[in-house]
């Protein structure tokens, strides 16, 4: 597929597509005859990776990280079983550090949701003209 649907299927911008493409975090498939980027489902997979990373803190390098390590043990290729855990170690990290910045994000929604309660409670204490 081209990038216009990919952005269309990600919601990410053509823009920020083209960015993850030039620091090497998803490099299309393939090119048409015209020289357009052509995506497959697997780069479309990886693009919304990122796209979960990327609101949780999570920097280019980590992304890079962590897309290398599942692309090692998605490969099919026979792996040592220490290289198999320290990969599944680095994605277990991950798992963890996403599951801290939910939990920040759930207690910031708590604060901002009580916030909007305080004030809607404001005005109906103000009188009306």
């Amino acid at each position: 597929m081209q990038i216009g649907e990919v952005a269309a299927r990600t919601e990410l911008s053509l823009r920020t597509i083209r960015h993850y493409e030039e620091t090497g975090l998803v490099i299309p498939s393939a090119r048409s005859q015209g020289g357009f980027r052509l995506y497959t489902e697997s780069d479309v997979a990886r693009l919304m990776v990122i796209r979960r990373m990327k609101p949780l803190g999570f920097t280019l390098d980590q992304m890079r990280d962590l897309l290398e390590a599942t692309d090692r043990l998605d490969s099919g290729e026979e792996l040592a079983a220490d290289e198999r855990e320290a990969l599944l170690e680095r994605v277990r990290g991950y798992e963890q550090d996403a599951a801290e910045q939910v939990e920040k994000l759930r207690t910031q929604l708590a604060r901002a949701e009580e916030f909007a309660a305080t004030l809607r409670a404001r005005l109906t204490r103000v009188p009306a003209l």
